[in-house]
């Protein structure tokens, strides 16, 4: 077993050397969104470096960080292809209230299995399928809500995941349009999202650190002034400063 596969079998806690088979695939995503978070303390802190394999691997499996999307689905990416699932990546232009203007730079995975394509993500912050969702339409439904991807041309590609997170979407809402036609062809490319994301104003995630994870029970955040959880429904948010901050990094990120 090569180091990248013991690792992610290690951090997300699978036991043993067994085969991966696209049935158990829920499972990995479910242990992966609940262990690996979604983060941009690095972005923050400026300590960014190329994206190639090994830099993924020493940063999520060997430091035991988080990412963002690029670095987390590159991770899942790497790992899935070790264990003999045929993937790409793919990039995204993410939706909130309007499609964002910095481009494609969400990254997923595409995965093929038995004649048919799965579009498979767990650096979509608190809103995972934690399920492959067929490319056909049809609803999947996780303990984080239910999710389809629908086949629609627009300026961003030809297909758009519509999401219902649980507890908190009356409806249907847009998550972000992928061009399925257009695979990541080297992962050397996603330096170009990562350089995006770091410098360009509108970027979401270059302003405050921001790091969450999905729960048994729902999701915690945790922001420069806010922790907020969601447990079976329930919100709680508690202000807080830099010290606090400090602690509950540590208390519930181990970091």
């Amino acid at each position: 077993m090569s180091d990248l596969n013991a690792l992610f079998r290690k951090r997300i806690g699978i036991k043993g050397e067994k085969k991966l088979a696209f049935e158990g695939l829920d499972d990995i995503l479910e242990k992966t969104g609940k262990t690996i978070p979604f983060e941009n303390l690095s972005i923050i802190t400026s300590n960014l470096h190329d994206i190639n394999k090994e830099n993924i691997i020493n940063k999520v499996l060997v430091r035991n960080e988080g990412g963002v999307c690029y670095e987390l689905n590159a991770a899942l990416y790497f790992f899935l292809m070790e264990n003999g699932f045929e993937v790409s990546l793919v990039r995204g232009v993410i939706y909130n209230q309007g499609w964002m203007t910095i481009g494609r730079t969400h990254v997923a995975i595409l995965l093929k299995h038995d004649g048919q394509t799965y579009l498979v993500d767990t650096g979509f912050g608190g809103n995972l399928p934690l399920k492959p969702v067929p490319l056909t339409g049809e609803t999947v439904i996780s303990q984080n809500g239910e999710f389809r991807v629908k086949q629609e041309k627009t300026e961003h590609g030809n297909h758009i995941l519509e999401l219902k997170l649980k507890y908190k979407d009356p409806d249907w809402k847009i998550g972000y349009a992928f061009d399925s036609s257009k695979p990541v062809e080297n992962v050397a490319e996603l330096n170009e999202v990562q350089t995006i994301i770091k410098e360009d104003p509108q970027s979401p995630f270059n302003k405050h650190p921001l790091i969450t994870c999905l729960t048994n029970s729902g999701n915690i955040t945790l922001t420069d002034t806010s922790f907020t959880q969601w447990a079976d429904g329930k919100v709680t948010r508690e202000d807080i400063d830099g010290k606090r901050f400090k602690e509950l990094l540590k208390q519930h990120f181990d970091r």
